[in-house]
């Protein structure tokens, strides 16, 4: 759904110069030095891109999903790591909050990531529960007016650098299932909480991971979301169905630019005394290139939009996600193909995009992950008709 139109264009023809003319030339600073340079995450504050999900009246532009992945479609045309510094805050770190957070919660901490004064991270996963989000070990025991959290988070992206977690933790030890979850606002300077070392990834160089360690670390009451033990998973789930659509429009975005650059270079480089992008079997991968491409944008905005409306997207998420991901691995490869030996070098960046793209398939749950929730919805929904 949008809005108005003409404020929606507005702000993306300021994100496709902002891309255009800030974040494609300093992709290979980033790449080289694993870190995206502070006046640029200063630059995304100044234009709201922390802000996009969280309401106005909170300090946020409150797009809906449809505005979001059209944003999403012209700021993703670049290197992963800038939209990743931003997502976690606009995505799964404070959606938990606006989601099922009280209004004390929501009037203290969504201004806040809003400016991108505080960093959201969402700490879910572990060294035994990634995609079983629901087998977590670590815990948060009441005593008193705090809970006492004990655990190891592992792969939190933005974990560097928050100022506030959503930490989903065990507040049932007894029930090992997802009704003994919950989920909690942890502020990141809260004594206890340290953080491993930097993870040494496949791609995405400039998109910080590591592990958090929480060790007795006093969480107040009054911070568990919702004041509700037991809502956790199911503020997960939500949070991270959202998120897929997200990824799915991520996914699209970098494809876009990805087959941009292979379209590029297939008219520029020669071969038996003419272009290469007159030769049929590099036509034909192009072509299915943007046939795909074509259809994975069609899926998120289609998902999107329905969300927008109201309805249940759990399926239409989970196939956006998995098709938009998949889609950006095979024109990621498909780009290395036809740039030859030159797909192979680092100094035409698309051997970094194919890296890059790699982990579109794994993170908001991995493809096999959406499978089973599409199969499972299919069914259920096959039962009861």
């Amino acid at each position: 759904m949008i809005r108005d139109p003409e404020t929606l264009e507005a702000l993306l023809d300021s994100v496709r110069r902002f891309v255009r003319e800030r974040l494609v030339p300093a992709e290979n600073e980033v790449s080289e030095t694993d870190e995206i340079p502070e006046a640029i995450v200063q630059e995304m504050r100044n234009l709201g891109l922390f802000g996009m999900t969280i309401p106005e009246k909170f300090g946020g532009l409150e797009l809906t999903m449809e505005e979001e992945c059209r944003v999403l479609l012209e700021l993703c045309q670049t290197a992963p790591a800038f939209r990743s510094i931003i997502g976690t805050t606009v995505g799964i770190g404070s959606q938990g909050i606006l989601m099922d957070g009280t209004p004390e919660q929501q009037a203290e901490w969504l201004p806040k990531l809003a400016t991108g004064e505080v960093i959201a991270s969402f700490a879910l996963t572990e060294p035994e529960a990634g995609s079983d989000a629901a087998s977590l070990r670590t815990t948060a025991i009441r005593d008193g007016d705090h809970y006492i959290v004990n655990g190891t988070k592992r792969y939190i992206t933005n974990a560097p650098h928050a100022g506030m977690f959503t930490l989903m933790a065990r507040t049932n030890p007894q029930d090992k299932g997802a009704g003994g979850v919950s989920s909690f606002i942890v502020d990141a300077k809260t004594p206890g909480i340290s953080f491993g070392k930097y993870d040494k990834k496949m791609g995405q160089r400039g998109a910080h991971t590591c592990d958090v360690i929480f060790d007795n670390v006093k969480v107040p009451a009054a911070n568990l979301i919702g004041l509700q033990e037991g809502r956790g998973f199911k503020t997960a789930m939500k949070v991270l169905e959202k998120g897929r659509i997200h990824i799915a429009a991520v996914a699209v975005g970098v494809a876009k630019r990805i087959l941009r650059d292979a379209l590029q270079y297939a008219l520029e480089r020669k071969q038996f005394g003419q272009p290469i992008s007159d030769f049929q079997l590099v036509q034909a991968m192009l072509a299915d290139s943007q046939a795909e491409l074509y259809a994975a944008e069609c899926m998120t905005l289609d998902a999107a939009r329905r969300r927008d409306d109201g309805h249940n997207v759990s399926t239409e998420a989970s196939c956006a996600k998995m098709f938009a991901t998949e889609m950006c691995g095979r024109v990621a490869d498909r780009a290395v193909q036809i740039l030859g030996g030159a797909g192979y070098m680092a100094e035409y960046g698309i051997e970094r995009f194919y890296r890059d793209v790699r982990l579109f398939r794994l993170y908001e749950g991995t493809t096999q992950i959406q499978q089973i929730i599409i199969a499972r919805n299919m069914v259920r929904e096959a039962r009861n008709a």
